[in-house]
């Protein structure tokens, strides 16, 4: 039984420490001064100023940068572009039966364009095209 001693013992502590709370509590006078220095907070109008054109500053050197990642990311997206169109051509000659077309569209239960895209990526295979669809 010396493992429950134990036990009394660590609810002695709590106990203790739940007196605690109480004893600063009853020091309201702390919380009355803590009430007394709201006043000042009206001052702080100067720093929130300062604060706003540091905002501004920074904000004006992030859109310098902003402009060189933006062009950067331009000239990425028209080589996609390029590149999108490219593939479009190439998809564009693939020759497509129209039963494929409706057999996709009718077992998918998807849209033509997107039935015939997925057609013509495989090369008008009509197997490969729903084998993709479905996984």
């Amino acid at each position: 039984g010396g493992g429950g001693g134990g036990m009394a013992a660590e609810g002695d502590v709590e106990l203790e420490l739940e007196t605690e709370p109480n004893g600063a509590g009853s020091g309201g006078d702390g919380a009355g001064g803590r009430a007394a220095e709201k006043p000042r907070k009206h001052d702080s109008g100067a720093a929130d100023l300062e604060r706003v054109t540091d905002y501004a500053e920074e904000k004006e050197i992030q859109s310098s940068n902003l402009e060189t990642a933006m062009s950067v990311i331009g000239d990425r997206r028209s080589r996609e572009q390029k590149a999108k169109q490219e593939r479009e051509k190439e998809l564009a000659k693939v020759t497509i039966k129209k039963e494929d077309l409706e057999l996709i569209m009718n077992e998918m239960e998807i849209s033509r364009a997107a039935a015939e895209r997925s057609l013509r990526e495989h090369m008008g295979d009509v197997v490969e095209a729903l084998i993709t669809l479905t996984n």
